[in-house]
């Protein structure tokens, strides 16, 4: 049952970056697209910027970088017609004056190139040849596309992002560019890569939010390193709590049945690295499932977390 999950879990993710979705629909605000954008790093993927309601060059907005951009704002544009619907939630939020108004940058995933472009490189580096072998075996078991060894490419979508998509969003909106006002979010392997940002680049991003963080970096928890390989990295690499923020949270239904025990394990690991309630936040969602459904019911949390005045 669940190598079916995780088999169907990567088909959707492909098809919802190849298919040839119109400019998505938003109930406040304006999205605007930036088409195949450009990179020596990663696949050339689209990029959804939105702007809210009000959005005025006069200003200075923080920004939010998310992964999987394609299923953030419509869901009549996504493949499974679910979405996040952060335009939906900000602006409910905006109008409580909760939060200060923020640009949403929803970078497209690459589909066939999500897993690898998504997954923490330098945990899976430091796995043994046989550790390294038992990852791929249990990938290509999912029915992931994988010749060799598996090889993940995130330091590389972190370069494409730190390097080439920051600056240009610098350039181009009017947004403040220091860490403070930099953050990042994602969910399941969004919510990995979210993770490894902030603790590889510390200086760029002030906040992450990562929601049902794909902690099993594979499909099954049986003989499988990754979780103890990404608990060591997290004690060696997580970032200053003087000056960032993280969110974790995570259902129990579903893929995120795999998760509770080990977010767990991250909880204690943030306490003993300094983190407390001014600067993080973890919440358990009992009979939640791994769907855009059930973080959109949630998103508020991290956002009013992140951006709270």
């Amino acid at each position: 049952m669940k190598k079916i999950i995780g088999t169907l879990f990567i088909l959707a993710l492909t098809l919802s970056a190849t298919a040839q979705n119109p400019l998505p629909k938003v109930a406040s605000g304006k999205i605007e697209r930036i088409e195949n954008f450009e990179s020596k790093y990663v696949t050339p993927r689209n990029i959804d910027i939105w702007l809210p309601e009000g959005y005025a060059a006069s200003e200075k907005y923080p920004v939010l970088y998310m992964h999987d951009g394609q299923m953030l704002y419509d869901p009549e544009s996504s493949w499974n017609k679910q979405a996040w619907n952060i335009d939906d939630v900000a602006a409910e939020l905006f109008t409580t004056d909760k939060l200060q108004k923020f640009i949403v940058v929803g970078i497209w995933n690459g589909g066939e190139t999500r897993h690898p472009d998504y997954f923490p490189q330098k945990p899976f580096l430091s796995l043994s040849k046989i550790e390294k072998d038992t990852v791929t075996a249990q990938l290509k078991r999912a029915s992931m596309d994988i010749s060799g060894i598996f090889s993940p490419q995130s330091d590389n979508y972190l370069k494409f992002m730190a390097e080439e998509l920051k600056p240009y969003i610098d350039q181009k909106y009017s947004v403040y560019t220091n860490r403070k006002n930099t953050y990042v979010a994602g969910s399941s392997m969004g919510g990995l890569i979210s993770m490894y940002a902030i603790c590889e680049y510390p200086k760029l991003f002030g906040g992450a939010a990562c929601l049902s963080t794909h902690w099993i970096g594979t499909f099954t928890a049986e003989n499988n390193p990754i979780p103890d390989a990404f608990l060591k990295y997290l004690k060696q690499n997580l970032p200053n709590p003087i000056n960032h923020q993280i969110y974790f949270d995570c259902g129990d239904e579903t893929l995120d049945s795999f998760y509770p025990e080990i977010q767990k394990k991250v909880d204690q690991i943030m306490i003993e690295k300094g983190y407390d309630q001014s600067n993080w936040l973890t919440k358990y969602f009992p009979g939640e499932n791994h769907s855009e459904n059930a973080w959109n019911k949630r998103l508020n949390i991290p956002l009013e977390f992140l951006f709270d005045k």
